[in-house]
Formats: C-alpha cells, structure tokens, sequence
C-alpha cells in the first residue's frame, strides 16, 4: 500500500512511493520490516523516505516525520509492545528505577512516582489510571524478542548501541517536560494517539540530556499527532514534548535511539592516546620531560606553543599511518552491544560446527557484523618493549538481559588476540567472501591453522 512522508514542518509531500517490504512471521505476527540485512530493515524502517535522501537531508539536521495509513504496520507496531504487556513483565519480577519508572510533568517538572523495590501490575495501573501517571519502560528489548531482532539489526547497520525506551501515557496527560536527548531519535507511534511539539536546538547535536524551561524554547518549529504504524525521526539537541490528548484512554510510542557520544570529538579522543603513544617510542621530544612546576602553575598559556608543535608533529604521523590504535570505543561497542538475534537456544553461537579447518581447508568469516578487528598495545606488557597486538572482539555471547543497563561489573569481553604480524591474514579472511587456508599470509603452516583454528573455536569462521 503506498504511503506518504511528510519533512516535518515544510507541510509538503512527496509522490507516493511503493514501500519494498519482505514479510517475515514471527511471534507477534507478520513483520512489516526487511529484516534480511541490517540496511534492508532501516530502508524499511523509513520508507518511503530512501536511505541517501535521509543521510543527505535529515540525519543531524532536522525532523522527519513519516504518517502512514496502512494497518499492517499499525498492527505490526501494536505487537511491539501493549499495555497489556506489564502484567506478564511484572511477573518475570521487574523493579522500579531499574526496569520502569513511574512519573508525570507538573507545571514544566517531572515528577517522579516511584515506589520501593518490585513493581507490580496492580499498583502499576492504579499509578496510570488515577494519577494520570507516565509508565516508562527501560530497555524492553531484553523481554520482546521483536525489538531484540530490530535493535540488533540496527547496531549492525549503525555500528552504534541502539537502546529503547516504552513511554505509556494515559489521555490528558504528559509524562516529560519539555527537554533534548543526547541520541539521535526514532519515534514508532504503536497504540493510540501521541501530540508533539518541536522546537529549535539551544545546542546542536548536544553531548548531554537537560531540560528546558517553557520561557526559553519559545513557540514550535513543528507540530503534529502521531497514530500508530508513524514514525518520528529527530536529531540530538531537538527539545520536543509529547502529551495524549484528551479523550483517549491512552498512547504507547516506543523510542529507539543511537549514536550516544559517538562523534568525530570522541573518535579524535579515542585514537590520539594511541597515536602519542606510538609515536613517542620513536620521537624522543615527545619523551623529555615538561618544565619543572608546571602543574602547579595557575596559567599554563606559555607552553600553548610547544603544544602546538606536538600535534603538528602528530598530525603529519596520522597522514602516514595505516593502523589507528583504538583504546576504548570499538572495545566498548562490542562488549556492550545484544548478541545475534536467534530462535531457539542459540549453540550456534556457542559452539563450533562442521568442519574442523585444515591447511587444505576453504575457510569464510561468519558473523562478521559482529565481529571487530583492532590493534592497540599488549595489554599484558607495560614496558618499553610493549609491543602491538591484534585484537578480535565479537559479541555472540553477550548476554541481552544486560543490554544498555549499566551492568558494568556483569560485561564481559569476548574475543581472541593475535601477534601483529598476524594483521595481514585476519584482513584477507574479513575482506574475502572465501579464502583457502594455505593462501594466508603467514611464514609457517602451522601459524596459518593455529590461527584458523582459534577463530573457528571462537565460531567466527566456518568450513565451506
């Protein structure tokens, strides 16, 4: 069924446009996303809007907002997550500020209801009906295996964490007053109705949550009501505000959002300690020391120049360079990012299958959007000798439940390291679609199934 995009706020439309969808049947019913590759469900995600026409337009710029008419993505968008769903997610034992929070927007604040400990339906709903209260819920996809599917996917296609929130709203009421997010936003409209208004950024693509007074954001850029199978699309920094309209009995949207603290500033951060830290080893000025009493002094200016001079010299290095160490945000991804969706329970990613790889052996990577592939120090070696290694971290025995929670004592990393001369033959396996065993680019056979061998253990590679 056609459908219709709106850029929110310009009031134009374009032609109707014919939306490629692939259905796949799943537990919620039959899916109206193209989950056969992680671009193939964002395209449909944002249809009829294509994916250049958004990067080009939208993405970090301004709203989209796209109203459909079509009941099967509304049907589709119900299955995602329903009121009714807090009966049987309190039963599997959720807690308040950890699992869900309870609150409502008075005169510009957010006033937070929360009980003590377990959350449990009947209080949950006594809240919604007679305070007219906002039941948020945090990171459903670790319960609704749909929105596990979809968030995978999109860390997959995003190279980024992609979280999610459920705000449900009775009619006459607001949860959140108005406020900008640090994440770039995608809106699913999944039951009754949801009236927004946009305003201008204070701070464009801001790098922090924080709310904003009414007297400061002055009158709307944008203004509409969403209705379930829409979507609403907004970059970080856009202050918005969502209330239900009167009369209905109430809204679910859920909100997906990506690319927190995930800008060039903080890839510069990411990759300089590891550039200083090579360079250094050849260049001895970066290794003499700095002028006695300088942490102590209260102005630091007089040593701009030097500083200056160094990055220089770090600059003409980066020209030069092949490997970017990274210390933190490849590392961080994967080790916090859900595993590959998957039905039933889930060996395949736990324990190798088929073939054992031999030298004769035709080998190819599996789960490659998955896997990450970076060079950073020895971290077992701190000394001058410390040399570079080559790290493989995959996520396929992250554990969901965990997902986007803050569980930083219960995250593990998972993955193989290899000697640097390795480099060479873990880029032909990831560049090639097959390659033998016998063709890598190491010195000895033996290294070339040793290395095989441990990627194989860690079901990264298959026989073919």
């Amino acid at each position: 069924m056609p459908k219709k995009v709106k850029p929110a706020g310009n009031g134009k439309e374009e032609s109707p446009v014919p939306c490629k969808q692939v259905k796949v049947e799943t537990a919620g019913g039959p899916s109206t996303l193209n989950f056969e590759s992680p671009s193939g469900l964002f395209e449909s995600l944002i249809s009829p809007t294509n994916i250049e026409t958004f990067f080009k337009e939208f993405w970090e710029q301004k709203p989209l907002l796209i109203q459909r008419d079509d009941p099967a993505v509304a049907a589709y968008y119900q299955s995602l997550f329903r009121l009714t769903d807090l009966k049987s997610l309190c039963s599997q034992g959720i807690y308040y500020g950890r699992d869900v929070n309870v609150c409502r927007c008075v005169n510009g604040k957010k006033k937070v209801l929360n009980k003590d400990g377990k959350a449990h339906f009947l209080q949950l709903r006594k809240d919604f009906d007679q305070k007219r209260a906002t039941i948020q819920f945090h990171q459903p996809q670790r319960f609704k295996d749909e929105l596990w599917r979809m968030q995978e996917k999109l860390e997959c296609y995003f190279g980024s964490l992609v979280g999610s929130n459920v705000y449900i709203t009775p009619g006459g009421s607001q949860g959140l007053p108005p406020h900008y997010d640090d994440v770039e936003v995608f809106i699913l409209q999944l039951e009754g109705e949801k009236h927004w208004r946009l305003y201008k950024p204070t701070v464009a693509l801001a790098r922090e949550y924080s709310v904003e007074a009414e007297a400061r954001i002055g009158t709307p850029t944008h203004e509409f009501t969403l209705k379930p199978g829409d979507l609403l699309y907004f970059p970080r920094g856009t202050i918005h505000q969502a209330d239900t309209p009167s009369g209905l009995a109430h809204s679910t949207h859920v909100t997906i959002s990506t690319y927190q603290n995930n800008s060039w500033g903080d890839f510069l951060l990411d990759t300089i300690s590891g550039l200083v830290f090579d360079t250094a080893k050849e260049d001895i000025t970066l290794r003499t020391g700095i002028p006695r009493q300088l942490l102590m002094q209260v102005e630091t200016t007089t040593v701009a120049t030097r500083l200056s001079g160094f990055l220089r010299t770090l600059a003409d290095r980066l020209e030069s360079t092949k490997e970017l160490l990274s210390s933190d945000m490849k590392k961080d991804f994967v080790m916090h990012r859900l595993p590959p969706y998957y039905t039933g329970d889930g060996t395949e990613l736990s324990t190798p299958g088929g073939k054992l790889p031999r030298l004769d052996s035709i080998v190819s990577l599996q789960f490659k959007d998955h896997i990450i592939l970076t060079v950073g120090p020895d971290q077992d070696r701190s000394d001058e000798a410390q040399e570079k290694m080559v790290y493989i971290y995959h996520s396929l025995k992250n554990r969901r439940e965990i997902h986007m929670m803050g569980n930083e004592e219960e995250i593990e990393s998972h993955g193989l390291r290899f000697p640097f001369s390795h480099v060479d033959a873990l880029k032909q396996i990831w560049n090639s679609s097959a390659i033998s065993v016998k063709d890598l680019k190491l010195t000895t056979d033996e290294e070339k199934e040793s290395l095989v061998l441990s990627l194989w253990t860690e079901c990264l590679i298959q026989v073919i």
